[in-house]
């Protein structure tokens, strides 16, 4: 006995081939999708806490991080500048970079801010949120290096 298939009057077939080369995307990297610039992320729940996760090399948290809890958001905010002069008796170059970053976060529905630890390790910042009940206000979080 035959079955029938029911087939998608919208889908498109296209060759092997063709669907790997769009899978594999070798003409863009992350970097140019999403902008050098731009903060990489990653959250999940561990234990009842909230973690998240943002790469972020070369800072100097004391002046070039701020992360706050406002009205149910994490804001993460840093601003990075390099700059690299070489000088000889027949040549002088110099090189820049510079950039500032920010990303804001929803958080779970009620968080306590009392609670909230940030680290920074390797060039990583982990915050870790408890949940809890609903914060009021704008409270700034300090960063530990570890």
């Amino acid at each position: 006995m035959t079955t029938l298939k029911r087939r998608d009057p919208f889908a498109i077939e296209l060759p092997d081939w063709m669907e790997r080369f769009i899978e594999e995307r070798p003409w863009r990297r992350i970097d140019d999708v999403v902008g050098a610039s731009a903060i990489r992320m990653e959250e999940f729940m561990d234990d009842g806490m909230l973690v998240v996760r943002a790469e972020m090399p070369g800072l100097d948290i004391d002046k070039d991080l701020a992360i706050s809890l406002h009205d149910g958001l994490l804001h993460i905010k840093a601003q990075r500048t390099q700059k690299e002069e070489k000088k000889d008796k027949e040549y002088f170059r110099s090189e820049f970079r510079y950039g500032e970053f920010e990303r804001t976060l929803p958080l779970p529905p009620g968080v306590t801010v009392a609670d909230v630890k940030a680290t920074y390790t390797d060039g990583v910042v982990e915050v870790r949120i408890p949940a809890g009940a609903p914060a009021d206000g704008t409270t700034k979080v300090p960063v530990q290096r570890v």
